[in-house]
Order: structure tokens, then C-alpha cells, then sequence
């Protein structure tokens, strides 16, 4: 006797979807879209306006600081205020060691030595900048101020202490020809003190420095 060609139950269930997974779908589908729109929301937001608010708002409000902190001489850029130079001529200030590469205060590449205190080749090099130090003013006899031999943590630092400056100033006077109190004058003038009174420790730029100095008539 031939059968029907009726379905069996489970042949129903696998040809037809069910409600539940419908329902399924449909909420993954709108989370989908949620989350699609908060991406493209969010990337505008924080990726376009936010920072063209900023930039704008920084223009206006500070466009020297906001373009570098840039040092003009005869119309040019010749420093920022913010970032060392190195000095290495005699009627200069020196600046604090820098560690970054391939080149001294490379703003690009802002960088400690990362040489721990007990590293034998920190202690070397800090003796290397002692005896640089000393060659270069012989007839100096006071201690050498630390931070003229050690690098600070960003390699970019343009202050040294008044300390570190009043160990240089004889060197630098004798170089350029200048009498001592001159020289004193011109550190103090580019000596900054403690913010508000109490945040930081007095400091000088010797970028700011030397480039007055090197305005001075001899």
C-alpha cells in the first residue's frame, strides 16, 4: 500500500524558522545597528570636532604656546622655549645632558638613559661630563652641580638650577669678555621662580639665556 507524501514533525521543524529564533535575529540585528551608530558617532565626536575645538580654541586663546613656544630672531624660528639645545662652546650656558637619539633633545624621540643608579655605564658617563666640565674651566674648584651630569626623564629639559647656572657664569663671562656681574644680571633675568610660591623649584632657560647674552655688547 503506497504512503502519503505527509511530513514527519521533525522534517516541519528543520523546513520553517521559528519564532524564537526570529526574535533572535531581530535583536541582534538592531544591537548591530546600535553599536554601528554609536561607532560612527563617537568616531565624529572625538575624531573631528572635539579636536577641532581644541585646536581652535587654543589658537585663539594661546596661539603662541599652542604653535610651539617658538623664539624669533630676525624673523625666524632659532628655538622653542620649552625645548634644549646643546651647548658645547665655552661662552655658552650648557644644558643638562640629554639620552635621546639619534640626536640630542630630539623632540620626536623623548626619552631617558633608563640606566639605573648602580649602572656601570651611568657612572661612567656622568664622570665623562665631570671631566668635560673641568677641562673646559680648570680653575673652577666647586662641585659640579648634578643636574649638569645627569639627563632628566624626558631628554628635552631647557632649565638647569640657579646652582648649575652660578657654576658657569665665571667660564662664560671670561669667554665672551664680559664682567661677572653682567653675566649674573642676565641669569637673573631669565631665572623663574617657584609657581604660585610653592609648586616646582626655581629654574633657568638656557636657551632664553644664552640667546640674550648673545645679544650683549662686549
Amino acid at each position: 500500500m503506497q504512503t502519503t507524501g505527509a511530513a514527519s514533525p521533525a522534517e516541519g521543524r528543520r523546513g520553517s524558522t521559528s519564532p524564537s529564533c526570529q526574535t533572535a535575529f531581530r535583536a541582534t540585528w538592531t544591537q548591530v545597528q546600535q553599536a554601528t551608530l554609536t561607532l560612527l558617532l563617537l568616531s565624529v565626536v572625538t575624531g573631528i570636532i572635539y579636536p577641532l575645538a581644541i585646536t581652535g580654541l587654543a589658537q585663539w586663546a594661546f596661539p603662541r604656546q599652542a604653535n610651539g613656544s617658538l623664539i624669533h630672531r630676525d624673523g625666524r624660528p632659532v628655538a622653542s622655549q620649552w625645548i634644549g639645545q646643546a651647548f658645547t662652546a665655552p661662552k655658552y650656558f650648557w644644558s643638562r645632558p640629554s639620552a635621546t637619539t639619534p640626536m640630542p633633545y630630539n623632540a620626536g624621540a623623548s626619552s631617558g638613559s633608563n640606566l639605573g643608579p648602580t649602572n656601570p655605564l651611568l657612572a661612567q658617563a656622568v664622570q665623562d661630563r665631570v671631566a668635560a666640565l673641568k677641562t673646559l674651566d680648570p680653575d673652577n674648584t666647586a662641585p659640579v652641580p648634578v643636574d649638569l651630569v645627569t639627563a632628566s626623564a624626558s631628554g628635552l629639559d631647557p632649565h638647569i638650577t640657579p646652582a648649575a647656572a652660578a657654576y658657569q657664569a665665571a667660564r662664560v663671562a671670561k669667554a665672551r669678555g664680559l664682567d661677572l656681574q653682567t653675566v649674573q644680571q642676565a641669569v637673573a633675568r631669565h631665572t623663574a621662580r617657584r609657581t604660585l610660591g610653592l609648586l616646582g623649584e626655581p629654574r633657568v632657560n638656557v636657551v632664553e639665556l644664552n640667546l640674550d647674552l648673545d645679544l650683549l655688547p662686549r
